[in-house]
């Protein structure tokens, strides 16, 4: 197995756990129970085809199943086909719908399979489809009242899987990143973590390391950044700074008190505003390789050579930050 295989197996283990419940072939309209409920971390990942005379099939995230009267739909996905397509999302209650929100990016193609993604998180949901984000929904509905998934219409699909996403549990607990410094100097309450932010990763980088970065991108943002450097100099190894704005992710490394020649290439820029992230940055003897949200996304390779001495990860910018570890 070459270093890439390792690699890439590390950020695929590391951002899909072994689905809880896999849901193979089912026939549509299809009604199930969402065993146990949805949790903030979770993902539904579904497999399938649009049929070539699809007009429109939906993904329905229900409060119970009954018909009379109709059971109300937390979270409603509804992919559109006739003329440039569109996609409908929207919450009904009460047998009445709300307000729609529609996207006109529309990434299913008639006679073409696809995968979904949906990301439950604590204030809304997250749609993927075939590995690029699609589209962000803020619930309606208290997430405790979702128990069952309707999928309904002109769709055909393989399996339907539930996962208990992510990095949760999948690292070594005695490793970790040291917090050193924050803006404010202590932890702000909840979850987050001040930006900007300096850790100190726990032991020095060297190839196999990971370091994970968990985070959400402000709802307004210009940009954001991501360095690993040595505590010792002002040099820095690797500079990750996604301009969100302008879709541009920069990449580059500070060395003898210059900046060097900017990295760019990317097969589809992966942030978008309000979106929350699982960031992977895993060190080989010759390059970073970086996974989002599972995804392999860009390689660099080392510039700064004395990996051991890269102990310190900092960001900044326009992003809230929610867990750092390495391991």
């Amino acid at each position: 197995m070459t270093s890439l295989d390792v690699a890439q197996k590390t950020m695929r283990n590391l951002t899909l756990d072994t689905p809880e419940k896999t849901i193979s072939n089912p026939v549509i309209p299809y009604v199930g129970t969402i065993l146990g409920g949805l949790a903030p971390g979770e993902l539904i990942v579904i497999h399938g085809t649009v049929p070539d005379d699809a007009d429109r099939f939906q993904v329905d995230l229900q409060c119970g199943s009954s018909i009379k009267p109709r059971a109300d739909v937390a979270f409603h996905f509804n992919p559109r086909f006739k003329r440039s397509g569109c996609i409908v999302c929207n919450t009904l209650e009460r047998e009445k719908w709300g307000r729609e929100e529609i996207t006109y990016e529309m990434p299913f193609e008639k006679g073409k399979s696809f995968e979904i993604v949906i990301m439950i998180l604590k204030d809304k949901f997250q749609v993927t489809v075939n590995k690029k984000h699609l589209l962000l929904y803020n619930h309606r509905i208290s997430l405790e009242k979702i128990d069952t998934l309707g999928i309904y219409g002109k769709v055909q699909i393989k399996t339907i899987d539930f996962v208990s996403n992510s990095l949760q549990g999948s690292q070594p607990s005695s490793l970790g990143v040291t917090k050193i410094n924050t803006e404010n100097g202590v932890m702000p309450s909840g979850s987050q973590l001040g930006v900007p932010y300096v850790g100190k990763l726990d032991t020095a980088l060297h190839p196999g390391c990971t370091i994970a970065i968990k985070g959400e991108v402000h709802k307004n943002p210009k940009s954001f950044a991501i360095n690993l450097r040595p505590s010792d100099s002002k040099d820095i190894a690797l500079h990750l700074n996604p301009r969100v704005k302008n879709k541009i992710f920069v990449r580059n490394s500070y060395l003898h008190d210059s900046w060097g020649e900017e990295e760019k290439e990317v097969a589809n820029f992966p942030f978008s505003p309000g979106m929350y992230f699982e960031l992977i940055i895993f060190c080989d003897a010759y390059q970073f390789k970086v996974a989002i949200n599972g995804v392999h996304t860009l390689e660099y390779k080392h510039r700064f050579k004395q990996l051991e001495k890269i102990n310190v990860v900092e960001v900044t910018g326009d992003v809230h930050l929610l867990d750092v570890r390495s391991w």
